[in-house]
């Protein structure tokens, strides 16, 4: 009987060592997870800073290419609030071997860290139409539905 109530004891737990293994274990599975999480909301952020720079960028290019004056050559720093966050923007128009292109370089960077550029972009614009300018009508195709003036969509 003696032997018996023995073994009962030793399986009655865990002794301090298996619980100190199981903590280490848990700890390193919890580092893990964290370590990921941590890195995933770092990716995010920067992935929402990147659609935004490229969004305010887009928006510049195609500001500058409807414009009734074509930009004048040179550099120039624009600071804007986008999403609740300011932003600087660089812009940069050059001439091109085209003489009706002009190249147009936009950089985008967060107004509290300027030096670094989040994104980048660049467009080709042409001179705006003359005034009184009438754009080509083209020919009607059959079964084509036209607005008012001839133009395609009504």
């Amino acid at each position: 009987m003696v032997i018996r109530r023995l073994n009962l004891r030793r399986s009655a737990g865990f002794t301090l060592i298996e619980a100190a293994v199981a903590l280490v274990i848990v700890a390193l599975g919890m580092m893990a997870v964290y370590t990921q999480l941590s890195q995933y909301a770092v990716t995010a952020t920067y992935m929402e800073e990147k659609t935004l720079a490229s969004w305010i960028a887009t928006n510049i290019l195609t500001e500058r290419s409807v414009q009734s004056d074509w930009p004048e050559l040179g550099s120039v720093e624009e600071e804007l609030e986008y999403a609740g966050r300011l932003w600087i923007c660089v812009i940069e128009v050059s001439e091109t071997q085209v003489e009706n292109l002009r190249r147009v370089d936009v950089s985008v960077a967060r107004a509290e860290t300027p030096d670094r550029t989040i994104h980048r972009m660049s467009g080709l614009i042409e001179p705006p139409p003359p005034r009184g300018f009438v754009p080509m009508r083209w020919l009607e195709s059959p079964g084509a539905v036209y607005g008012p003036r001839g133009g395609a969509g009504g």
